[in-house]
Order: structure tokens, then sequence, then C-alpha cells
């Protein structure tokens, strides 16, 4: 069994951290950041640390510990050891931001002195996009900008312009390579596996491309509604907020050319390849459909406009992938939450078997990965049923995490995106290039954008995305459910 040592040695940083955590008091940084740190520490991967929580509440440092110990209490995924949770409250401090940058700087260099040796800073912005500017000026004003690294949410901008200027802006003060943007689909086990899946497996990269891949879904449905989000939401829709900072980046892992070597520079350029080699949106492959009761919803205007749904089309115009369509589905309010990617198959030329044995009654092949928590796998396929006579039916394999037994090793997404920025390992993020890029490629979208189509809440999204995908077929709702692993046979 590993010792905490030898995983902090083997995935953890080398120095010492000081964190800065903007937007502490919110509900990103109680659900998911206070109790990631928490589990980073007192499992011994972070070697030594200080965590410094920003905020507009005007807490001082042992309210601040109050609610950081109710968040992990709350949200914490596994058992509190009140040692270890004593050893972490020492380690906390807060600064108000009304306080301004001196009571920062103050606070770190408190921090920093208990530090031997060198260390290293990590500022985390949890905070609206609109207030990630005057963060990133307070952090200079308190000159904690040598030894850092910043970690940004989504959005990354809303339009080419905005996203350059956002760019610019950061730069004058931080390097692109200081600069983490945060996407936490891309830190669950499930996203990561696909890199593993296709370049370690002589099986399937050889059949990787057009000649044998006939479309490719990536449908990441929500029943969720806005909750407290309703005055941001209003401002982007689900293609600002969902496809350019989540699905895209999906995208460019299944799409991508295997990298030089399994490293950050080589698998960004070869994400950055992929993005450039998309075809521009068209808004005639697009569908954008607003559930029934949005414009009630509080803080929405009552001729609202804003998309809670976007279905699409996409092509990669590239050696591997010309002609192939990429579907995209995500909305709120919609019937199941699901995060799956679908690979289908060409379907053999011509089939040797009789009329009425089953083959091609149910669709292609596919390939499926379930990206959500549970990190599933499932291969379908054509096989006979036993018997006389020739009657097929469709099968899979499939492959959970769970049955490798090493399911509790898993970080949360949070937790291994915060490891890797303190290791500056930049594989999950993307870069400045990549988020214009995508941005350039949306223009024709966002300047003229279809009408929205409303949808009823609990639906699949408006009936016309049935007509984007013909003769195709959307994989969800699956016709058959994902096996049990914990089912016993007779």
């Amino acid at each position: 069994m590993s010792t905490p040592a030898t995983q902090s040695s083997r995935v953890g940083p080398r120095y010492p951290h000081l964190v800065v955590l903007f937007g502490a008091t919110g509900d990103l940084s109680k659900r998911k950041l206070l109790p990631g740190l928490f589990h980073l520490v007192s499992s011994g991967f972070i070697p030594g640390y200080r965590i410094i929580g920003v905020s507009l509440d005007e807490l001082d440092a042992e309210g601040f510990r109050n609610l950081a110990r109710s968040a992990v209490a709350e949200f914490a995924q596994r058992p509190v050891d009140e040692e270890a949770w004593k050893a972490f409250a020492e380690a906390l401090d807060y600064v108000p931001l009304s306080a301004g940058a001196g009571a920062l700087k103050a606070a770190a260099e408190r921090a920093e002195s208990t530090f031997q040796g060198e260390s290293r800073r990590l500022h985390y912005l949890s905070v609206p996009p609109n207030a990630a500017l005057s963060a990133v000026r307070t952090l200079s004003e308190a000159g904690l900008v040598d030894r850092a690294r910043i970690v940004m949410e989504k959005p990354f901008g809303v339009d080419l312009e905005s996203a350059k200027s956002l760019n610019a802006s950061l730069h004058e003060v931080f390097t692109d390579q200081q600069i983490f943007r945060i996407d936490h689909f891309l830190g669950k086990e499930a996203a990561q596996n696909i890199l593993a899946f296709r370049f370690a497996n002589g099986l399937f990269e050889p059949i990787w491309n057009r000649n044998f891949i006939d479309h490719v879904q990536i449908d990441v449905p929500e029943t969720l509604g806005l909750s407290t989000r309703a005055a941001f939401y209003e401002k982007v829709g689900a293609f600002r907020d969902m496809v350019v900072t989540h699905l895209f980046q999906i995208l460019a892992f299944m799409a991508m050319e295997p990298p030089t070597a399994l490293l950050p520079d080589p698998i960004s350029e070869e994400k950055n390849k992929v993005f450039r080699s998309l075809l521009p949106l068209q808004p005639t492959d697009v569908v954008r459909g607003q559930y029934i009761g949005y414009r009630g919803e509080p803080g929405i205007h009552k001729e609202s406009d804003t998309e809670t749904f976007i279905a699409l089309r996409c092509f990669i115009d590239n050696w591997r992938w010309a002609g192939v369509p990429f579907y995209l589905r995500t909305g709120k309010r919609l019937a199941e939450g699901q995060r799956i990617i679908s690979i289908a198959f060409r379907e053999p030329p011509k089939s040797m078997f009789p009329a009425g044995s089953g083959v091609g009654s149910q669709g292609p092949d596919h390939l499926t990965f379930d990206l959500a928590d549970r990190s599933r796998m499932s291969l379908s396929f054509y096989g006979k049923r036993p018997g006389p006579g020739m009657r097929l039916d469709k099968l899979s394999l499939q492959f959970a995490m769970h049955d490798t037994g090493w399911a509790g090793e898993a970080l949360e997404a949070y937790e291994r995106l915060i490891l890797d920025a303190m290791r500056g390992d930049r594989t999950l993020f993307t870069t400045a290039e990549g988020i214009e890029t995508l941005w350039e490629k949306s223009m024709p979208l966002l300047e003229e954008p279809p009408p929205v189509r409303l949808y009823t809440p609990g639906s699949w999204g408006p009936n016309v995305i049935h007509s984007l995908i013909a003769p195709n077929a959307w994989r969800l709702p699956f016709e058959r459910a994902w096996r049990d692993p914990n089912a016993t046979g007779d």
C-alpha cells in the first residue's frame, strides 16, 4: 500500500505552497475547493501549505475556519479525521477584499515565513468573470506574481474580441505558462482514460479514423436548472457556458493526433491542431432551445433569447477526420443527467446474413465512454443468439473503474487539477491560443444565431434535433441500461 509520503513524491508538488483562494466563501469553494484541499493535505500530497481565503464577506480568520469546517463536514467525500482537521485549520487565514492588497501582502508574508527553503504560490480565482481582472490586479499590487501560478474558472471571454482582451490583460501580469484555465471535466478519471485507451492499445488506434468511424456524439444533458446562476447564465447561455469550455475540450482529447510524448506541451499542441482544423460553426448546423418557463425565472428578461439548450454538428477538416460529423448536445432541465462520448463505427458494406436475422436492426457498433464519476466504457457488437438458426442480438463488453479495485485511489476532478497546477502540469488545461481559436471558429454562429425553440422541461430538447442528426439517431436515452457491476448471477 502506498504511504502518504510515497503518494506525495509520485504525484504531488516538490515545494510547499501558499494558496490564495479568491471567492473563498462562495459555493464552489465550499463544495469542492476547501474539501479538496483538505483531502490533498491530509493525505500527504502537498509537502507544506498555508491557505489564505479572500472574499467580500467581512470575516476574520476564525470565522473562515468555522466556514471551512462546516464545508468539509457537509461536502467531504471521506471521513474527517479530527487531528488532520486541527492541523488544516491552523494553516488557514483570511483577508476580506475591503482590507486591500496591503493586508493580503502582509498575510502572505506571515504564511511564507513558516516555510523552510523554496516555496511556490497557487492563486485560485473562484470568482465571477467580471471580478477576475480585479483579483489579478490585487495579486499584482500585493507582490504575489513571482513563483506563482493562477487558476481561472470559465468562461474565458464570451466571443473572440473579449477573449483576446482578457488574455491581453492577464498577460500584462502573468505569462501564459503561469495561467491555468480549468475545465473540471478533464480532471475526471474517465476523460483521462481516453488517452490511455487510444494510445496504449494497438487494437483501437489503427481504426481511430474516418475509414472506420461513421460519426461521434458528445452528449452532456443536465437535469438541473439555474439555481443561483440566473444572472450569470442569462448573459452567456448554453453554448458559451458549456460547449467552448467543456465539450470542445473533450472533443480535442478524442480527436487529437498522437503527441510526441505524454507531456503537457506536446498534448497542448495536438489539441490546438484539432481546434485549428475545426470548420467554422454554421448556424444551419445548430439547434438552440429554451425550456418552457425559463423566462419566468427570477432575474430573467421576459423576452429572453438566451438558449438553455444547444445541439450542433461540426467537422474537423484534417486527414484523419474529414467528412466525419461530430454531434454535440447539452442543456438544462433535460430528461437525464449524463456525460458520454459515443463513437459509432461504420457498418459492413454488405451483409451475408438472411433477412430477419437481426443484423443492422439495432444500429451500428458503438464504443461509449461514460464521463461521469463512475468512469465506465462499453463496446457493443452483434453476436449470435444461442439456439437453432442464425438470429443476431446486440451484445456488449463493459468495464467500470470499480472493476479494477482501484476506485478508492481516484482523486476528485478539482483535487487532481489543483495538484497538476501546483506541479506546473498543463496537460489538462487549455491555452490562450486554443481558447481564441475556438471563439474564432464560433463567430459565424454568434453573429447569426438561429432562433431559440421551446422545449418541455424533462424532455430531450426541441424535436428538430432528430433532423439535425438524421439518418443517425441520438444515443441518449440508452435502449439498454448499463449493467450493474454489483449484481450477482444466478
